[in-house]
């Protein structure tokens, strides 16, 4: 899949958890689950991402049994309507197991393969595509006192490792993408120094997805508390991903960032 991105696509973010940072509990009854992806599809999506457990600073873990109840109707749901590219969002083999059977086609697994190993194995087996992201600790704890002493050149030497892991396991290189965990265990200025040096996850020669929308580190800049009002700042960094050479950006705003995706395409293709 990655290897045949061009135009650079959007993720839809559609979480059927009551506990998520910006959306909780909004999406929970299936009803407005179906609804919520045919509005993220009119609105250009390219990729649903479905998740049952919400990964904001603080959260509290969902087993797997509670994350299979939550998100497998959907994914059954949404696959019954149309063949969009579905991804889901979990850390748990256990879970992208069942949501694979269910018509999932990628896994976007926030701990790269570090919480359950057995999830590197599973996208081996099945050929399935999977997204590596950079964390440190876990929700629950990974904005406790963050620390990094060059943080574009750690979580780069992290994602290497994690793209080894992959390899080892038997995914092929074409079927892995990295994401550098904006907002995952980093102070303001570390995602800031992450946005300002893109090119150098891009240069890693793997699909780069970029997960900015809505987060905590813009509303400090722009005086905002209210997550919702931070469209503009999300469509700011996905304008300055594309710019970049980023493929993917997982965004809860589809038609805006969609129109800073295409302008900025536009833009990038007259250089």
């Amino acid at each position: 899949m990655f290897s045949t991105i061009n135009k650079p696509l959007i993720m839809g973010i559609l979480n059927i958890t009551p506990d998520s940072f910006s959306d909780g509990g909004k999406f929970t009854a299936i009803d407005a689950a179906l609804a919520q992806a045919e509005r993220m599809l009119i609105d250009g999506a390219g990729i649903i991402d479905i998740g049952g457990e919400s990964t904001r600073p603080g959260a509290d873990p969902v087993d797997s049994a509670e994350q299979i109840r939550r998100v497998v109707p959907v994914i059954t749901a949404i696959r019954q309507r149309n063949d969009i590219p579905i991804s889901i969002d979990t850390t748990c083999s256990i879970v992208a197991k069942a949501a694979l059977d269910a018509g999932a086609t990628l896994i976007n697994d926030v701990s790269a393969g570090l919480d359950d190993p057995a999830i590197l194995t599973l996208a081996a087996q099945t050929k399935t595509p999977i997204i590596l992201m950079h964390s440190t600790g876990t929700p629950k704890t990974m904005q406790d006192n963050p620390h990094y002493e060059d943080v574009v050149t750690e979580v780069l030497t992290a994602l290497k490792q994690r793209i080894a892991a992959a390899l080892d396991a038997g995914i092929p290189r074409q079927h892995i993408a990295v994401d550098p965990g904006i907002g995952f265990g980093k102070r303001k200025q570390d995602n800031l120094d992450l946005l300002a040096h893109l090119d150098a996850f891009v240069a890693l020669g793997h699909a780069v997805l970029l997960g900015t929308s809505r987060k905590r580190f813009m509303g400090s800049l722009c005086d905002v508390i209210e997550p919702s009002e931070l469209v503009t700042a999300t469509a700011v960094t996905t304008a300055l991903g594309v710019m970049t050479g980023v493929q993917m950006f997982r965004v809860h705003d589809v038609k805006e960032n969609r129109q800073a995706l295409d302008v900025a395409w536009a833009i990038r293709q007259s250089r």
